[in-house]
């Protein structure tokens, strides 16, 4: 196992736990639990199955990110940033 490159936080106090996707433009958004995340991606827990595409934007708070989908399991998606 490789060490990880940045430290991944958990989000507490005024952080927001709640991340919105962005999977295509004028589509609706997706409503997501933020799990952990860290400078270099994100743990996400999705709300129900879904397809995700390989790439995709997610809003946290004001912070547009553009993000791509490294590994999933069940529920939760890992992106890296």
């Amino acid at each position: 196992m490789h060490p990880r490159r940045f430290a991944r936080v958990r989000p507490t106090g005024r952080v927001p736990n709640s991340v919105k996707l962005v999977l295509e433009p004028k589509a609706p958004l997706i409503e997501c639990r933020l799990v952990d995340y860290s400078a270099g991606g994100a743990c996400i827990e999705l709300p129900r199955a879904l397809p995700l595409p390989e790439r995709f934007e997610m809003v946290h708070g004001n912070i547009r990110k553009r993000c791509r989908r490294v590994w999933s399991k069940g529920l939760r998606v890992g992106v890296s940033f």
